[in-house]
This record gives C-alpha cells, structure tokens and sequence, in this order.
C-alpha cells in the first residue's frame, strides 16, 4: 500500500510540474491562484514522508545504502532547477525544465535498479 501511494505521488510530482511550467510560459498569472502554490510542496512533502517510511518499511539503511544518497543529491539539483525553472524565461526556463525532468527520471531509475551506476 505505501509503496503505492508512493509510486502515485511520483507521477503526480511529473504531472504538477510539467503542468506549472506550461501555464508559467503561457498563462503567468493563473499561477497566482493560491492551491496552485501550495499543492506542489503538499505533494513533495508526502512523497518526501513517504519515501522516508518506504527506507524503515524496507529497512534498507542496514545495507548498501548509497543509492539513497544518490536519490538526495539528485532531488536538491532538481529542487534547485526547479525553482529556477520557475523563475526564469523562454530558452532558458525550457532548458532548466527539461534538465529537471532528467533528475526526476535519473530518481526513478535508481529507485528501481537500487544503484547509482548501471553495471
């Protein structure tokens, strides 16, 4: 069930996102509407909770856990382009976008390969 929930959020963590960007490069002001700026960080919270009880649940800080660190580094690049993405223009709020979008996808794949480095 967490694991689903989880899953759930990370999609929802792609929709809100991509969805953000498209109405910041052509709809500016409805980005002022007061559940589009809260939604985001209550749908990164719960994902951000529930990947922490997914680590106890599963127990994996007793083993190899560089993986996670991995998923952590990733996550504050992707915050950080994120609110760049945000506020910036054209070109380069496309370019940030897109480059978070890898993170968030580099996130997932080391989520299910369990490893940083595909070997």
């Amino acid at each position: 069930m967490l694991k689903s929930v989880h899953l759930l959020l990370v999609t929802l963590v792609f929709i809100s996102f991509i969805s953000r960007i498209i109405i910041a490069e052509f709809s500016p002001a409805y980005l002022q509407k007061k559940w589009l700026k809260i939604a985001p960080h209550v749908i990164d919270t719960l994902l951000l909770l529930s990947g922490i009880a997914l680590v106890i649940q599963g127990n994996w800080l007793s083993s190899h856990y560089s993986w996670i660190i991995g998923k952590l580094f990733l996550l504050s690049i992707y915050i950080a382009l994120g609110m760049l993405a945000m506020r910036s223009q054209g070109l380069r709020r496309w370019t940030t976008a897109t480059t978070a979008i890898i993170c968030l996808t580099l996130i997932v794949k080391i989520a299910i390969n369990k490893q940083i480095l595909p070997i």
